[in-house]
């Protein structure tokens, strides 16, 4: 189980489906683009390639620094194919996250996750994540504008 990062366009196309799998709101047409946007911004791309040549797991992370906790690495996605659930993907690619900040001298590492997603919360806590906030947040324009 080889871990990449992403690297070229290419790298970037591999994580589709897998992204599109935890965010079905993201349209293909503006996916390259989008990632690469945010990987200027700061934003890693993690992903372990399938027999396919397409990515079955990938984790996207940043560098954040924060008054409470400090400097850290926040998980903004982490999602596995259905199909190949249970293997341990996910599981890695929070090890391979986890190992980075340490080697970076973090002491934290951070995550929004949905309330409804059971499955993905009993790997958090089997990895060592507790549950710290509740996360708000507010729309100020809404989709129509």
């Amino acid at each position: 189980m080889i871990i990449q990062t992403v690297v070229t366009d290419t790298d970037i196309l591999k994580c589709w489906k897998a992204l599109k799998e935890l965010r079905p709101h993201l349209l293909e047409n503006n996916f390259l683009p989008a990632i690469k946007e945010m990987i200027s911004e700061g934003y890693q791309l993690a992903f372990i390639e399938g027999e396919n040549g397409y990515a079955v797991s990938i984790i996207g992370f940043r560098y954040l620094q924060f008054t409470f906790n400090g400097k850290h690495f926040y998980i903004d996605d982490l999602s596995t194919l259905p199909e190949v659930r249970g293997k341990g993907y996910g599981s890695k690619l929070l090890d391979h996250v986890t190992e980075l900040a340490k080697q970076n001298g973090y002491k934290v590492i951070t995550l929004d996750s949905g309330h409804q997603r059971y499955d993905a919360h009993r790997l958090y806590l089997n990895k060592g994540f507790t549950i710290a906030s509740h996360h708000f947040s507010k729309m100020v324009i809404t989709p129509s504008q």
